[in-house]
């Protein structure tokens, strides 16, 4: 927890209009080609949230965009379809009706955290009926990392609301869902619930944790703990100083079952979500080794964006605030778009919230 970073949202507020944040980047330009997405907005209002949580003082700063990010998650909700959208143009026209079972997983977690950290009651409100209306397409979805993104935003809404019998119910269920797909999926060397590991992996087993502890279901809660530390085991290799250092699995492939694990590209994402689940775990701990050796991952996942990586390269740009898009076999992908850059400051602002105590 030595020597961490400060969260910077300079490039955030440069990737945000009115409208929301913009996808891409060229650069560190806003690319207005790709529009805005529900996942960067979602996400976008996450780090908004706990930057306000960390430093109230200064949450005047990040108001603005505090309630940009939860206008567009508002205004993404289709109500003829009970669903979130998910891409809109530059013109500010939705370009689907409905969006992937992702984007109602992560529009969940959004309005769930808004319900419980909102900095004032307008937008703890907004988000409350956001999710209340969310909340049923939770039951239609049918993939874990969508079961994963909803529990994580039931789970804020119990923190605030502990009797609410729709959430109770409806956490119990997807619970239950994930956790069955993992006993369905898994086998021998192969802790995990699917026959591909992909994207945003480490969301699975912090589902998981996060589900044990509320429902004190130590199987659950061993089923998270074996599942991450498995994936930290396929992610990490010796470094130059012999210390070990994270490998992210490359989206050229990914890692299928019995199969080789792609090197690249690299994606800033599963380094965050493996900062994030390391900081759960940690949390959960069963002694002090246990929780130190918790974050020691914690803390090599964070420093893959600083140069503690395949290439030696660092994703941040001082310059900018801004987040790289990747490694890929012939360097650092330039580029600074919204998903980079949220993964880069989301992870700080995982670890301070860890250091302060916050859960």
């Amino acid at each position: 927890m030595e020597s961490l970073p400060e969260a910077d949202l300079r490039h955030l507020r440069r990737l945000t209009d009115m409208t929301g944040i913009a996808q891409h980047a060229v650069y560190a330009t806003p690319d207005p080609r790709h529009g805005y997405c529900i996942d960067d907005n979602a996400r976008a209002l996450i780090a908004v949230l706990w930057h306000a949580e960390l430093r109230p003082e200064a949450s005047k700063q990040t108001d603005a965009l505090l309630h940009t990010y939860l206008m567009f998650l508002s205004y993404a909700f289709n109500e003829q379809t009970r669903r979130f959208r998910n891409f809109m143009g530059f013109e500010r026209n939705w370009l689907e009706d409905t969006g992937s079972h992702d984007s109602q997983g992560r529009g969940l977690w959004a309005a769930g955290l808004t319900a419980k950290l909102g900095p004032q009651a307008a937008a703890r409100a907004l988000g409350r009926e956001v999710y209340g209306k969310a909340l049923p397409g939770l039951a239609g979805l049918a993939y874990p990392r969508s079961w994963a993104f909803g529990l994580l935003g039931i789970d804020a809404v119990l923190d605030v609301e502990p009797g609410h019998g729709e959430s109770v119910a409806a956490f119990a269920f997807h619970a239950g869902r994930l956790f069955d797909a993992y006993h369905s999926g898994s086998g021998g060397s192969w802790p995990w619930c699917e026959d591909v590991v992909t994207y945003d992996n480490a969301k699975l087993p912090q589902a998981l944790l996060v589900a044990g502890r509320r429902l004190g279901d130590a199987a659950m809660l061993d089923a998270g703990r074996r599942s991450l530390r498995w994936l930290l085991e396929v992610q990490t290799e010796p470094h130059d100083d012999g210390k070990p250092r994270l490998s992210v699995i490359g989206n050229d492939g990914w890692l299928r079952r019995g199969g080789p694990r792609a090197a690249f590209d690299q994606q800033p994402l599963e380094a965050y979500a493996l900062v994030e689940a390391c900081l759960v775990a940690a949390r959960m701990a069963e002694g002090d080794d246990e929780r130190t050796d918790w974050e020691r991952s914690a803390r090599m996942s964070l420093d893959w964006f600083l140069g503690r990586n395949d290439l030696g390269a660092s994703l941040v740009d001082d310059e900018t605030g801004g987040g790289r898009d990747g490694l890929q076999p012939g360097g650092v992908n330039q580029n600074q778009g919204a998903e980079s850059t949220l993964a880069w400051v989301l992870s700080v602002l995982a670890m301070r919230r860890y250091a302060a105590g916050l859960r």
